[in-house]
């Protein structure tokens, strides 16, 4: 059986590459790490890793984003996957779009850029913790 995942979009690479060390740090190989630069790359892992059975425990997203915003696709993914824990992590999200994704996606937790390194583990460890 396949580890699980947990799949981070943003996109900035510098970001991305931020949270891969941090993830890879604290959780070291026990889950697959994905990585999206945009929402549309996003779905498309989503729905390769439900293919190869893989099952994906949490997203963390950025909000402000081309195409998509983050809190839209939260909100598509938890309608079509309940069960993935959802967190938003942005400076730039207004706080309609934090109470949207909140109500609609089920979103365990927001963090502001700059996060700290600490917040962001707890927040997807306390994220798992209830799986």
């Amino acid at each position: 059986m396949p580890k699980p995942a947990i799949l981070c979009v943003d996109d900035e690479v510098a970001v991305l590459e931020s949270l891969e060390i941090e993830l890879q740090q604290a959780f070291e190989g026990n889950y697959v790490y994905e990585f999206a630069e945009s929402a549309v790359e996003a779905l498309e892992i989503i729905e390769e890793l439900c293919k190869e059975e893989v099952n994906i425990l949490v997203i963390v997203s950025d909000w402000l984003m081309p195409g998509m915003k983050g809190d839209e696709l939260l909100i598509q993914i938890h309608q079509k996957y309940p069960q993935i824990v959802t967190l938003l992590l942005t400076g730039q999200a207004d706080k309609s779009a934090i109470e949207r994704t909140r109500t609609h996606a089920n979103l365990h937790a927001y963090l502001e850029k700059p996060w700290q390194n600490h917040e962001l583990i707890e927040a997807i460890k306390s994220g798992l913790a209830k799986l």
